[in-house]
């Protein structure tokens, strides 16, 4: 009976871990599009080469 209990412990505990895991991840997401939303746009790049191919 105790290895029932312990194993339905260790399933719940791991669906804890991953939603929280799952709700921090998103946190950072949302944190890191507020962060690029501040930034004021950069200028330029010197000859007005990007780094980007077209």
């Amino acid at each position: 009976m105790r290895t029932g209990i312990r194993s339905a412990l260790r399933r719940a505990e791991h669906v804890l871990l991953i939603r929280g895991a799952r709700r921090n991840a998103w946190a950072a997401v949302c944190e890191n599009r507020r962060l690029a939303g501040e930034r004021e746009p950069v200028g330029p790049v010197a000859g007005g080469v990007s780094g980007r191919s077209a």
